[in-house]
């Protein structure tokens, strides 16, 4: 579900530099298999590459040598017990605070809540938290970047931010509502609500984004959204 969300390594070739094409084959390799549902064998590698199998496989025996991908019995490669160790390297503070208050919003609003943060000119989803009341739900993996100036998400970013000229009128509305909405902007028929996180100006802007088909959830959302969002600033402000 929402394939359209996840960002293909392998629809974006990585442009090597002089002297480190082998890293960029590597990391985009890493990339399409952590993107990838059942993992990738040494030929679609070989073929994601244009390279022949032998190149293919020692990259992937590299990539496995230090438990970034693992070999299963159907030979596919997928992704290795590390990665998890280095996402969770990722503004861990953040993480650790906002976790318990989005399992909290997702089970009171029975939606998926995620937590995003500014990446360049993109958002990623860094953290996922689904509903234990709701037997039906949207939900992708972390990882999934979206453009800021697309959906909920990249509006209460910009919103947690100073005006510009140059944003989205959403932003604009959700700097002065407290909360962003979209509809079907990135999924077909789902509804986004998000607010931005209070981190302060030298911290990484993000905000804490719910997605529902239900209109119904949508339309109360927005406060819960906020009040949620304050209450992970007030957490991180305490921890400093």
């Amino acid at each position: 579900m929402l394939s359209r969300m996840l960002e293909s390594s392998a629809a974006a070739p990585a442009k090597g530099r002089d002297g480190n094409q082998t890293l960029a084959r590597g990391l985009r390799v890493l990339l399409a298999i952590a993107d990838s549902k059942d993992g990738l064998t040494v030929q679609q590698v070989s073929e994601l590459l244009a390279v022949h199998r032998s190149i293919a496989y020692r990259l992937l025996q590299t990539l496995a040598d230090f438990g970034l991908v693992a070999r299963g019995h159907d030979g596919a490669y997928t992704s290795g017990a590390r990665l998890a160790t280095l996402a969770e390297s990722y503004l861990p503070t953040l993480r650790d605070i906002a976790r318990p208050v989005m399992q909290t919003l997702a089970d009171k609003l029975q939606s998926t809540v995620s937590l995003f943060a500014e990446q360049g000119d993109e958002a990623v989803a860094i953290v996922l938290v689904e509903p234990t009341t709701a037997t039906h739900h949207i939900a992708f993996r972390p990882g999934m970047r979206t453009s800021l100036t697309l959906g909920a998400a990249a509006y209460a970013i910009l919103a947690s931010g100073p005006a510009t000229p140059d944003e989205p009128a959403a932003a604009t509305l959700a700097r002065e509502q407290g909360f962003a909405r979209s509809h079907g902007e990135i999924e077909a028929g789902a509804y986004g609500v998000a607010a931005g996180i209070p981190i302060g100006e030298t911290g990484t802007r993000a905000c804490l984004n719910l997605i529902t088909y239900r209109e119904d959830i949508a339309d109360q959302a927005g406060p819960a959204m906020r009040r949620a969002a304050d209450k992970v600033g007030r957490l991180l402000r305490l921890a400093d």
